[in-house]
């Protein structure tokens, strides 16, 4: 009675130890699969970050991708060491083995590479029975003729991955004898083992779907101001110009877009009047209109130097201050709207008109080229269209 009672605990403890193994594997598999999927995506998602930081000038992108892919680095360096000092040295065994089939592939070299069909019988002590198993090796030519089917070679594996054969080309003599007196059935093909591994094409291409996903994850977040790019540097999308040879006039406009794109952002307004100028390849003009996401520049080649704008010496950081004027002091409460109109004056320099639009109507106001406000014109006042 006792005994079976210590006969049923221990199978119980084995039953216990059993599906603990299964329950580690499991959440290491698992693991496995996670980290396959997160590295490769926050790989993906930092390169991006550094190509869109840099084609959109924006260096909180950059310093993220940089950082990511340090962070990235370091983690790798430093689970490569954990991992160096927990491995321990593989164990393996010596056995027989049966040559089932050979195949020795062309070479150029003395050692040809092989690929063998063994049956390893492992010794009655290592408590495994015979398998098969598929392997490659160098082989010397000289000792090809050693080895034919059904002979018998001297191996080592590794019982903890049996996938792991190699044939010991210069075995002991006493295993040598062991080899020539030994004779040992097939296994079935049912024994067949493989290194999981050899799945890794697989994963290599989930692992660079991964990579792909995190950078269409950056590039969609940004598409608007990168797809609107006039050449990656401001959000900037230019819209045909138009050029009529008989009058000499042109047209050059441009769109951003984004909610940091706005041209009441800190230098945008100069930055985009020099991409304007240096597309339309002169800084003189006839009209510049100034919107939220907006600007165009007109000209004529044909008029002289005091009838037209010069695009660089326009006061630009004061324009959004004239905008907040405009918007707060003209009887307009929720504008929808605004627009600068900068027009070649009469002898007193350029003439810059702010004009808002809501609810209560259209108002606007008028400055010199230092931006000074010269005239008002509130809601419901008629406007000079000067």
């Amino acid at each position: 009675m006792g005994t079976t009672g210590r006969a049923s605990d221990e199978q119980s403890d084995d039953e216990l130890d059993e599906r603990t193994r299964k329950d580690s594997s499991a959440t290491e598999t698992l693991g496995s699969v996670l980290r396959l999927l997160l590295v490769p995506g926050v790989t993906g998602a930092a390169l991006a970050a550094l190509v869109v930081g840099a084609i959109l000038e924006r260096v909180p992108l950059l310093l993220a991708g940089g950082g990511a892919l340090v962070l990235l680095i370091l983690l790798a360096l430093l689970g490569g060491r954990r991992q160096a000092a927990r491995r321990k040295p593989p164990v393996t065994r010596t056995a027989l083995a049966r040559i089932e089939d050979l195949r020795a592939t062309s070479g150029e070299m003395a050692d040809v590479p092989v690929k063998f069909r063994l049956t390893v019988a492992p010794e009655p002590e290592d408590g495994r029975p015979a398998y098969r198993v598929k392997i490659s090796q160098q082989i010397n030519l000289v000792d090809i003729p050693a080895y034919r089917p059904r002979g018998i070679a001297v191996v080592e594996y590794r019982p903890d991955e049996p996938w792991e054969v190699r044939i010991v080309t210069r075995p002991t003599p006493e295993w040598s004898r062991r080899a020539e007196e030994a004779e040992i059935d097939s296994a079935p093909e049912s024994t067949l083992v493989k290194d999981p591994d050899d799945g890794g094409g697989a994963w290599c291409l989930l692992g660079l779907l991964a990579l792909l996903a995190g950078a269409a994850l950056v590039v969609l977040l940004f598409r608007a101001e990168l797809f609107t790019s006039e050449d990656g540097g401001t959000g900037a999308s230019p819209k045909p110009s138009s050029t009529t040879s008989s009058s000499r006039t042109f047209t050059v406009s441009t769109t951003v877009s984004g909610p940091s794109s706005s041209m009441l952002a800190l230098g945008r307004m100069r930055e985009t009047a020099t991409r304007l100028e240096a597309r339309a390849g002169t800084s003189d003009v006839t009209a510049i209109t100034i919107e939220a996401g907006r600007m165009e520049i007109r000209g004529d080649s044909a008029r002289p130097p005091g009838g037209t704008v010069h695009l660089q010496l326009l006061p630009y950081e004061l324009f959004p201050a004239l905008v907040g004027e405009a918007r707060t002091t003209l009887g307009v409460r929720d504008p929808t709207s605004w627009r600068i109109d900068v027009t070649p004056g009469t002898g007193t320099g350029p003439r810059v008109r702010v004009t808002v639009t809501g609810a209560e109507g259209t108002a606007h106001l008028d400055a010199d080229a230092t931006a000074r406000i010269v005239d008002r014109r509130p809601v419901g006042q008629t406007a000079d269209s000067g």
